[in-house]
């Protein structure tokens, strides 16, 4: 939240411009490679991203857990967006993949060690229309600089309880509510209580 408590990091997801991450390889692996493909060194990682040259290894090597707010300040520097580092899903192809996607084909994003898993809804990334479903495990939340939107955005709780925190509210949300926020301004998200939350996230025009 932005009252500077330090909360749990999150996983993340949205749009890419080349082909996704390896599906087998943890994000920070992905993020080592393609700063390398980019030419760039940590150093110059971090005086693009406001982190420090520690901080950058220890996310690449595993031995801190990226936050949602400090992977996309990595995938903006490195030119591509959050979602390229969804991992590719392992089940077999499917006749209706354009318009569909089957449980076993959803893709998510290999943040093992953070309190959020996140899975592609969106058959495709290249419409301006994308869904998410987000698992908050109880007290996962995104971290205390929160989350930039650049489009209209809203969702659905579908269980649990879900924290939502803008500028100027917070408000608390249960199963069945459901709630839209305007494409400009932050937001923090939590979940309070003992049990999964899941949510179903739309976003609209907008690079997550």
């Amino acid at each position: 939240m932005n009252d500077g408590t330090a909360y749990a990091p999150i996983e993340a997801a949205h749009e890419a411009s080349e082909p996704m991450g390896s599906a087998s390889k943890p994000v920070g692996e992905q993020v080592r490679e393609l700063r390398k493909s980019r030419g760039l060194t940590l150093t110059d990682m971090a005086k693009a991203t406001g982190r420090s040259v520690g901080n950058l290894s220890e996310l690449e090597r595993g031995v801190r857990p990226f936050t949602l707010d400090t992977l996309g300040r990595i995938a903006h520097t490195l030119d591509v967006s959050i979602s390229w580092f969804f991992s590719a899903s392992t089940a077999k192809d499917d006749d209706d993949g354009d318009i569909v996607t089957r449980k076993a084909n959803r893709r998510q994003i290999n943040l093992s060690r953070a309190g959020v898993r996140e899975e592609l809804l969106s058959p495709n990334l290249n419409s301006s229309l994308e869904m998410v479903l987000t698992t908050f495990r109880p007290g996962a939340c995104t971290g205390p600089e929160g989350r930039k939107r650049k489009g209209d955005e809203g969702g659905m709780i579908l269980s649990g309880t879900f924290e939502l925190q803008t500028e100027e509210r917070t408000v608390l949300l249960k199963a069945g509510d459901s709630f839209q926020l305007t494409g400009n301004g932050t937001h923090w998200c939590c979940n309070p209580g003992s049990t999964d939350t899941v949510i179903v996230w739309s976003f609209c025009m907008a690079k997550f």
